[in-house]
Parts: structure tokens; sequence; C-alpha cells
């Protein structure tokens, strides 16, 4: 049997808060019990049951697309040489290749394509491109994934200080640079905090202490001349650090021709010299400078915050 209760309300009624009271209950419907159906209950004794306790299999077979393949050989000659050189005469080729090494355009196209070769080797080394790494299931690996500390690089000066830039030396020589600074918003401090280069070899102590009359924010290597380090400070100047020369001092850009805020990055410029470097500050503002004369930038890129935002209000 259907039981139904429509319950409606006027429209003005509805999400109105609701108010509920104690009232007797109302059967609205009742069903007896049919003992004359009793008698129809038949009990089953004994009660068959079928039980299958064997491993259940299936089979399924699958057959790839066959393709015809057939092996080819290539012979190759070398070409693309000016008719006026033979390539049989070595002489004629050597006088060929040394006009060409010496041109600019094909110095240029022969860094790019290393750069890019460098990448795709360091690439390949860092990670086997053709090994299976998940699998269907997420949990199950080829090879579990660990991190192993080596060493730790720990000077009694700087425990507990924050390092906010590392720099390895280029060519593959085994020293990194190391800057540490606080900048959190805290009190100005008197001592700045030194900044150092490890010997990764060593941990027990820095190979050297780069001093500055400001905590540095970065430190990087010149990748033309890798016993010069690129430091940016708090207070906004720039220095740089020539490890032959010692690194208790460093030369340092003019504090007036400097950034007037903290220095966040600094980068060196490929360029032929070697020399010339950029630096971003808080302020807004990049700085391009010269290693010859670093007591103040050659060029000042512009990119004050407060000047684009009263630009973008004018109009």
């Amino acid at each position: 049997m259907d039981v139904q209760y429509v319950y409606t309300k006027k429209r003005h009624q509805l999400g109105q808060p609701t108010n509920f009271t104690d009232r007797p209950t109302d059967i609205l419907a009742e069903i007896v019990p049919n003992l004359k159906l009793l008698e129809n209950f038949i009990y089953r004794n004994p009660v068959d049951t079928a039980v299958q306790n064997s491993i259940q299999l299936s089979e399924h077979e699958v057959n790839t697309v066959c393709y015809n393949t057939e092996s080819k050989g290539i012979n190759h000659t070398e070409g693309g040489w000016p008719k006026d050189v033979n390539m049989q005469e070595q002489d004629q080729v050597n006088r060929f290749r040394k006009k060409i090494e010496k041109d600019e355009s094909y110095l240029t196209s022969l860094s790019y394509l290393i750069q890019s070769l460098e990448i795709d080797l360091q690439q390949n080394n860092a990670i086997d491109i053709h090994q299976t790494y998940f699998q269907n299931k997420l949990s199950n690996y080829d090879e579990p994934f660990n991190v192993k500390t080596v060493n730790l690089y720990n000077h009694q000066s700087n425990l507990n200080q924050m390092v906010n830039h590392m720099s390895w030396q280029p060519d593959g020589q085994r020293k990194i640079a190391v800057s540490y600074s606080n900048l959190e918003f805290t009190p100005i401090q008197t001592n700045p905090i030194d900044s150092l280069v490890w010997d990764i070899e060593d941990a027990n102590k820095p190979e050297s202490i780069l001093k500055s009359n400001s905590s540095l924010t970065t430190a990087e290597f010149n990748p033309k001349d890798t016993n010069q380090i690129l430091a940016g400070c708090t207070n906004g100047q720039v220095c740089i650090f020539d490890l032959r020369k010692g690194s208790s001092s460093a030369e340092q850009s003019l504090r007036e021709f400097s950034h007037h805020a903290t220095v966040r990055n600094a980068l060196w410029l490929q360029s032929k010299t070697g020399t010339e470097f950029f630096s971003a500050s808080a302020d807004g503002k990049i700085y391009w400078w010269d290693t010859k004369k670093l007591t103040e930038p050659v060029d000042k890129l512009l990119l004050d915050v407060e000047k684009k935002k009263i630009a973008l209000n004018m109009h």
C-alpha cells in the first residue's frame, strides 16, 4: 500500500522560521498481520547450497599489428666545401678552417650550440631517460627514492644564520660560494654576517671568508675568471672578491652611487671581457656595472615602482 502525505503552504509562508511543538501521534496507516498466511510457510530440511572454492581464472590474448621491416644502408660523403678548397688537400682544409674559426658569427653559433649541448648532457647524466619510474600502481617503483646527506658545511660564526644564495665554481672545480644574511624585519645589525667559500671535499672549515661592511645577499663566481666572486649587499652596494688577492676585503662600489635598498640579485653579463654584470635591488632598479670602474654603474635601468604607479594613474 502506497502511503503519501502532501504538505502545502502558501507562497508568502515559504522561508518563515519553523516552530516545533509537542502533539499526540496520528496513525496514518495500520497493517494487521494475516495469521492464515502462516499456514503456507514451509520449513526446508535439509537445505542444499552449492559452493565453489576454486580460483576463478580468465584468459585473454591480443596480437599486435605486424609490420614488415627491412635494413638499408647510406653512404655519407663530406661536402659543403667551397669550390676553391680541395678537401683532399689537408693544407687547404686547415687554412679554410682557421679563417672560419676567426669569424665572429662562427664563435657565437659555436658558443650557443655548446651551451645547448651541455644542458642536454647534464640532463642525461642526472636521470636515465629510458628508465621507467612509475608502473601501473604508484606504490610500486623500480627503486626507492631517497636523499642522502654527503657533507654538512657549518661554521661556528654562522650558526643559525640564513643562507640566501649559493654558487658553484665553474669549469667543474670544487668550490662553492655561500652568502649569509638575515632579510627578515629585525633591528639593523651592527656586525655584518660573514659569507664563506667552501671546498666541497673539506667540510671541517671554510676555505675563505668573504668580509664586507654589510652582509651579502648574493654571491656569483665569474664564468670567465673563476677566482672572482660578485656579491650584493644588504645596504645596496655591490663588491668584487678576488680569491688570489685574499678574501678578507673586497673592492666595493661607492655608497652614494649604489642602490638605496637591498641588492636582491647580481648576475654576470656574458661578454668577451667578462668584467660586466647587472645588479637588481628592492628599490625597483637595475644597474649595469663594469669591474674596471666599480665606483659607479655604467648605466641605470630605472624600473621605479612608484613612478610606474604615477604614470598609470595619469592615464
